[in-house]
C-alpha cells in the first residue's frame, strides 16, 4: 500500500471533518442565539414569558454543553454500504449534526442508524462493505483504519491500516478513562443497547471493558429516552473517589452531562467520606446485622432526655412516669418513622395527662382549657421538646459511641468482640468512614424527615393535637424551636428522603458492595432501571451469600438481562497469564477472558528482597518502567506501607517531575492531580483502574491484609497494560 494512497484518503477525510466542525460552530452560534432570545422573553413581564425563557434557556444550555463536549474526536467512524442501499458514505460521531438543508451530516453513535457500525461483522456484514475508523488529534485526522466486511461485494474502496482496536489498545494510559465509542465490539454493543427496563448485568474478567461499556450504556439510555432519564436522573456509583475521577470524563465526551457520579462514600446527600476502615471493622459495619442494630438505635429514647414529668393543675398532681412514657413512645413509634410523629407528640402526651384529671375544678374547666394551659406552660413545653426532639442521623449515630448504649442495641446481634471493634473505630475517628455512610443512611430512613408543617392528614388519637386546635408550628415558636438537647434550632430539612429515587442506577465493581451498601443504593433505585457491573472473582466482601441476598432485595424482582464479556483488551497476554496462574495457585474461581494482545515481555518477579533493600529495589523498578512506557505508572503497596513509600517517592530526584504531588497521591484523604504520572496506591485503590506499568511492593503482605486479600492481589496483578514488576 503506497504512502500516497494513505495520504490521499486522510486528506479526503480531513476535508469532511473540517466541514463538520464548521457546521458545529454554526450550531453553537444558533444555540447561543436561542439562549439570548430566551433571556429576552423573560423581560416580557408576564408568567408566560418567564416559562418560555426558562424552557429556551434550558434547551440552549444543554445543547451548548453537548456541543462543547463533542470537540474531542467529534468524527470517528464511516460506513460504506452496498451502493444500491446507499451510494453515500455514512459518518458516525459523538453527536448528531445536520447541515443547512437539514440533511444528516453526522449520525449520533447512539442512533439506530449507527448500530450497524458496531454490530456488523465479516460473518454478518449487514450490507456494510467497509467500516472505517478515523483517528484524530484534536481536529486533525492522523490516520484511518479499515475493515472490509463484505468481501464478495464489488468495490474499488481501498482498505487501509492494521485495525483500529489494536491501535487503541496500544495507546499510552493517562489518569483518565477514555471513551471506546470508536472501537466498541459486537459483544459490548449488545450490552450497551439492551432493553431500557429491568436490570442489565455485565460480567466478565479483568480488562474486558465492563466499566466503559456500562458508561456508554448510560449515554445510550439518555439518548433513547431523554425525558425519563433526565427528569428522574442517572446515578453512577463506583468504589472510590479515585475511580470516579478516573471515569468522570467519559460521559461528557459522549455528549452527556445529566448524570450524578458518586463514590460509595458520597451516595448520601451532604456526606463525603473518603477514609476506609480496617478490613476487620469494615466486615462488621458492612454486615446485614447492622441493619437490625440501626433499627433498634432509631427506636431508643434520646440519651439525656427526661424519664418523668410532674405538674400540678387545679386540684390534681399529674405524673408521667417512666413506664407511661415508655408506653407512649412505643405507641408513637408504631405509627411510623420517629420524626414523622412530631406533630402527634404533644397531643398524645396531653391525652395521657388529661386521663389523670379527676378533680371537679379541672373537669369543669374542660379539655380545651387544659390544652391551652399546658401549651402555655413553659415547663411542659421544655419537657416535650427534650423528651421527643427532632433528630438527624448524625446525631443518632453519635449515640453508638457509648459502650452501654451499643451493648443494649447490639445484644444478640453483635458479638462482644465486634462491639469492641466498632467502639474503637468510632472512638478514634473525628469523621465518617466510607463504611459508616450506609449506617447513616439506614438511620436517616429509620428516623424519617422532620415534618415541614403540621401533617393535616394524620389520624390522631381520641382527643388529638388538631382536635385541640393546636398548631404545631406555633408550638415550635413557643418553645423557641429548641427541640434538641444540644440546643440547636429546629428547621425543616432542605432535602427529603422521598426525593432519593433515580430513574437509572449504574453500579460498578458491584461484587465489592457490602449488604449495607446494597441497602443504601437500593433505596435510590426502587423504581429505577439498573446496570450492574462486576466480576465475583475480584470481590473484597468475605460473605458472598449475604451480599447476594442484599442485592436480590435491592433489585426486588426486576427482570434481569445478563451479558458476559469474554475478551481481555487491557492486559498483554504475558501479564494476564501470570495473574491467571496466581489465581489458580491460590484457589480463586476466576473468569478467564482471552487476552488478545502480546508484547513479548514477561512480568519481572523478584523475591527475597530484604527490608533494607526494598527502597532501592522499588526505585530501580519504577525508573525502569517509567523509561519504557509513555503513560502512567502505579506503585501498589500494602496499606501499612503507603506513607513510607510516598516518602520514598518524594525523595527520588530523577522521578520528581513525573511524581509531582505524588507524595500525597491517592491516599484515602488526598485528591491527586490529574497530571500525576506516578502514583502510590493500596490494593483496594486499584479497583477499576489501569496503568501502563505496575510495581507491586510486598505482594504477600497485600494478600495477608484481609480475608479477601487473595482476590485483591489478583486485581492488582491485572491492572497493568504493558509492564509488571513484583518485589517480594
Amino acid at each position: 500500500m503506497s504512502e500516497e494512497l494513505v495520504e490521499r484518503e486522510i486528506a479526503a477525510e480531513q476535508a469532511f471533518v473540517e466541514r463538520v466542525y464548521r457546521q458545529l460552530e454554526v450550531s453553537a452560534q444558533a444555540a447561543q442565539e436561542l439562549a439570548k432570545e430566551g433571556h429576552s422573553r423573560g423581560r416580557l413581564g408576564h408568567e408566560g414569558g418567564l416559562v418560555e425563557r426558562d424552557a429556551m434557556v434550558f434547551q440552549a444550555a444543554r445543547r451548548i454543553a453537548q456541543l462543547d463536549a463533542a470537540h474531542e474526536g467529534l468524527v470517528f467512524g464511516r460506513l460504506d454500504m452496498q451502493p444500491e442501499l446507499d451510494p453515500h458514505p455514512r459518518y458516525i460521531g459523538r453527536i448528531g449534526l445536520r447541515d443547512d438543508d437539514r440533511d444528516s451530516l453526522l449520525i449520533d453513535w447512539r442512533a439506530p442508524a449507527a448500530s450497524v457500525f458496531y454490530q456488523a461483522t465479516a460473518a454478518e456484514p449487514q450490507r456494510v462493505v467497509r467500516r472505517r475508523v478515523l483517528r484524530a488529534a484534536g481536529r486533525t485526522v492522523v490516520g484511518v483504519e479499515d475493515e472490509l466486511l463484505d468481501a464478495e461485494a464489488e468495490t474499488a474502496l481501498p482498505i487501509i491500516g492494521e485495525g483500529a482496536l489494536m491501535a487503541q489498545l496500544s495507546r499510552a494510559r493517562d489518569r483518565s478513562m477514555h471513551s471506546i465509542v470508536a472501537t466498541i465490539q459486537a459483544e459490548q454493543d449488545k450490552a450497551i443497547r439492551a432493553p431500557g427496563r429491568g436490570v442489565v448485568s455485565i460480567s466478565g474478567g479483568p480488562g474486558t471493558g465492563k466499566t466503559v461499556v456500562a458508561l456508554h450504556r448510560a449515554a445510550y439510555l439518555l439518548y433513547t429516552d431523554r425525558r425519563r432519564y433526565e427528569t428522574g436522573g442517572v446515578l453512577v456509583v463506583g468504589p472510590s473517589g479515585v475511580f470516579m475521577r478516573y471515569i468522570e470524563r467519559v460521559l461528557p465526551s459522549l455528549g452527556e452531562t445529566a448524570v450524578a457520579l458518586r463514590s460509595l462514600g458520597e451516595v448520601v446527600d451532604g456526606v463525603r467520606a473518603t477514609r476506609h476502615d480496617d478490613p476487620a471493622v469494615a466486615d462488621v459495619k458492612g454486615s446485614e446485622a447492622m441493619a437490625e442494630v440501626m433499627r433498634r438505635t432509631a427506636r431508643q429514647q434520646a440519651p439525656g432526655s427526661p424519664h418523668e414529668f410532674r405538674i400540678f393543675w387545679r386540684d390534681d398532681t399529674i405524673v408521667l412516669t417512666r413506664g407511661q412514657l415508655g408506653t407512649i413512645r412505643r405507641t408513637l413509634m408504631s405509627q411510623g418513622r420517629r420524626n414523622r410523629q412530631l406533630p402527634r407528640v404533644v397531643g398524645t402526651l396531653l391525652d395521657a395527662m388529661w386521663r389523670q384529671v379527676r378533680g371537679e375544678r379541672g373537669r369543669d374547666r374542660g379539655r380545651e382549657a387544659f390544652n391551652d394551659d399546658m401549651t402555655s406552660e413553659q415547663s411542659f413545653l421544655d419537657f416535650a421538646a427534650a423528651w421527643w426532639p427532632p433528630l438527624d442521623a448524625s446525631e443518632v449515630f453519635a449515640w453508638l459511641r457509648e459502650p452501654e448504649f451499643l451493648a443494649r442495641v447490639g445484644e444478640g446481634v453483635l458479638r462482644p468482640e465486634e462491639q469492641l471493634l466498632l467502639l474503637k473505630s468510632w472512638g478514634d475517628a473525628t469523621d465518617f468512614s466510607v463504611q459508616d455512610v450506609p449506617l447513616l443512611d439506614e438511620l436517616r430512613y429509620a428516623i424519617g424527615d422532620v415534618p415541614a408543617r403540621t401533617d393535616d392528614e394524620a389520624t390522631l388519637s381520641d382527643t388529638s393535637l388538631l382536635d385541640g386546635g393546636i398548631d404545631m408550628q406555633e408550638l415550635f415558636t413557643a418553645a423557641d424551636r429548641e427541640f434538641a438537647p444540644s440546643g440547636r434550632a429546629w428547621a425543616p430539612p432542605t432535602h427529603r428522603i422521598e426525593d432519593d429515587p433515580f430513574a437509572h442506577v449504574l453500579i460498578d465493581e458491584a461484587q465489592d458492595l457490602t449488604p449495607m451498601q446494597w441497602r443504601m443504593v437500593g433505596r435510590r433505585g426502587r423504581t429505577a432501571s439498573w446496570t450492574i457491573v462486576g466480576d465475583p472473582a475480584q470481590s473484597s466482601w468475605p460473605v458472598p451469600a449475604e451480599s447476594a441476598a442484599a442485592r436480590a432485595a435491592a433489585l426486588d424482582g426486576k427482570q434481569l438481562h445478563e451479558f458476559h464479556l469474554s475478551t481481555n483488551y487491557r492486559n498483554s497476554s504475558e501479564i494476564y497469564a501470570h495473574a491467571a496462574a496466581y489465581a489458580d495457585r491460590v484457589g480463586l474461581d476466576v473468569d478467564l477472558p482471552t487476552a488478545v494482545r502480546s508484547t513479548g515481555v514477561d512480568p519481572v518477579i523478584r523475591t527475597g528482597v530484604s527490608d533494607g533493600e526494598l527502597e532501592a529495589a522499588t526505585r530501580e523498578a519504577v525508573a525502569a518502567i517509567a523509561s519504557e512506557v509513555a503513560g502512567t505508572v502505579g506503585i501498589v503497596v500494602p496499606a501499612a506501607r503507603r506513607s513510607e513509600v510516598n516518602a520514598w517517592l518524594a525523595s527520588w530526584p530523577e522521578l520528581a517531575d513525573d511524581a509531582a504531588g505524588a507524595r500525597a497521591a491517592v491516599d484515602s484523604t488526598v485528591t491527586p492531580s490529574g497530571e500525576d504520572r506516578i502514583v502510590v496506591l493500596t490494593g483496594l485503590d486499584t479497583k477499576g483502574l489501569e496503568f501502563d506499568g505496575i510495581v507491586v511492593v510486598r505482594p504477600q503482605e497485600i494478600e495477608d491484609e484481609s480475608t479477601t486479600g487473595r482476590a485483591t492481589l489478583y486485581v492488582v496483578l491485572t491492572r497493568a497494560t504493558q509492564l509488571l514488576t513484583t518485589l517480594g
